[in-house]
């Protein structure tokens, strides 16, 4: 997977869009922390920084879930002032896999709901 290369030690690696593969997207929606990232950025009207994100989970973890997550292209990551801001890529997502977003991002409402949370 090739990826746009870091033009300065602030710039974050992304793979371009026609380098974003299912298989990595799957993986990185599979894990809770992660989902709820993705959930948060679907419902909010802008980017959003990392600390507006409140995980039950290390610092260093959650740098962590962030990265799988911009190494997969389900976010866009990059620097304003000193904080990180964090947006979803969901045109690149809605070109390459049609509906698979809305549907994950449904299925993950439902079973918020039918597990309380």
């Amino acid at each position: 997977m090739s990826t746009a290369p870091a033009t300065s030690s602030r710039d974050l690696p992304h793979p371009a869009g026609a380098d974003i593969r299912l298989e990595a997207v799957l993986h990185a929606l599979s894990d809770p922390m992660r989902l709820q990232i993705v959930r948060e950025l679907a419902a909010a009207e802008d980017e959003l920084t990392c600390s507006q994100f409140a995980l039950p989970v290390t610092k260093s973890t959650t740098t962590h879930h962030f990265r799988v997550l911009r190494e997969a292209g389900v976010i866009r990551q990059c620097y304003w002032g000193t904080a990180k801001m964090n947006g979803l890529r969901r045109d690149d997502l809605d070109d390459l896999f049609p509906g698979l977003l809305d549907a994950l991002l449904a299925a993950a409402d439902r079973q918020a709901a039918r597990l309380g949370g």
